[in-house]
């Protein structure tokens, strides 16, 4: 009986065992493959993955051709699927093992500018910006359909080794689909794909105090630190109320003597050192140039706030790139006076 052009079908669990038999050679010969496996239904659960799904569905001309790919996504075809710059590489399992590869512009320069633009001041670490959990206007931004980092289908080149006639088939959606499931365990993805550095995202006027810095005036309790790191910590750890106000006042005298000591063993210099800016350095160059915290402030580019943190911050700083050329700068320019 013709068949009228169409393979008969096949099913699932033939599918999945003569692909697997392919792919386990593949993985003899050094390939390492990475495949779609999905927890339940839902292909996407993440900011991340579903913002992608939801933007691709968001096009007229994808919407039609997406469903094809659902299915397929589902049962396990997504074989490998492996993001790299500028390029989306996978093994969808069909009739046949078909090879996917769909070829995805870089972000244009103008764009990530502007998405630096306008999340300056808002982003304090990439981790926060991976898991999706800041504020509602700096995710609008980095997802925003138009002026955003997911791709617009012009950007990208759809290619799969199928027969099929069709730009979109079948096992380019599942692909497709199989990107925002990738999105959920590995965001970073994302950027590496659209060839920007998320590290550019953290804003420059939020410097990271290292290991050895203090921050004066601010303490953390137990509850704090869990609020930040989500964790149970340990409530034998915490400071006993029944203690008797004598010897808490007695720990407390010990702790400010040996402080002292230490201090007077070695005190902070206070001259602004560009190979290791300190926040009583900072703090006595904004001094020496008659600026307050605001003139000081708009003259770097960043906000009161991080001023403020970082002349109550004891310790070495570290310091973004651009933050620490304008401050070299500055004392330059003090000094040629």
């Amino acid at each position: 009986m013709p068949h009228y052009g169409f393979r008969p079908y096949v099913p699932v669990a033939v599918r999945r065992a003569k692909a697997n038999v392919r792919i386990e050679k593949l993985r003899k010969k050094g390939k390492e493959i990475q495949p779609i496996e999905l927890e339940g239904r839902k292909i996407a659960v993440s900011f991340w993955g579903k913002g992608w799904c939801d933007h691709l569905e968001s096009f007229s001309d994808f919407e039609n051709r997406l469903p094809r790919g659902r299915t397929y996504v589902r049962n396990g075809s997504v074989c490998h699927l492996e993001l790299k710059t500028g390029c989306i590489e996978a093994i969808v399992s069909g009739s046949e093992l078909y090879e996917v590869t769909i070829a995805v512009k870089p972000l244009i320069p103008d764009t990530w500018d502007a998405i630096k633009t306008k999340c300056q001041g808002q982003i304090g670490s990439a981790l926060e910006l991976l898991q999706g959990r800041l504020s509602a206007h700096v995710m609008g931004v980095v997802s925003d359909r138009i002026h955003g980092l997911f791709p617009q289908p012009g950007e990208m080149s759809l290619k799969c080794s199928c027969p099929d006639w069709a730009t979109m088939c079948k096992h380019v959606a599942a692909v497709l689909y199989g990107v925002g499931s990738r999105l959920d365990h590995r965001p970073e993805l994302l950027f590496l794909l659209r060839a920007v550095d998320v590290e550019e995202l953290i804003s420059a006027d939020m410097a990271l105090p290292t290991a050895d810095a203090i921050p004066i005036d601010e303490e953390l309790d137990a509850r704090g630190l869990a609020d930040i790191f989500g964790i149970d910590l340990d409530p034998g750890k915490s400071i006993d109320p029944g203690k008797s106000e004598k010897k808490q006042k007695g720990k407390t005298a010990a702790k400010t003597k040996a402080t002292k000591k230490a201090v007077g063993r070695k005190k902070s210099p206070t001259r602004f050192d560009p190979k290791s800016p300190t926040g009583q350095g900072i703090a006595h160059l904004r001094k020496q140039m008659g600026l307050s915290m605001a003139d000081f402030a708009k003259d770097l580019g960043v906000s009161v706030a991080s001023v403020q943190r970082w002349e109550n911050t004891r310790g070495a700083l570290r310091l973004q790139a651009r933050t620490l050329e304008a401050l070299t700068r500055m004392q330059h320019e003090l000094s040629v006076k």
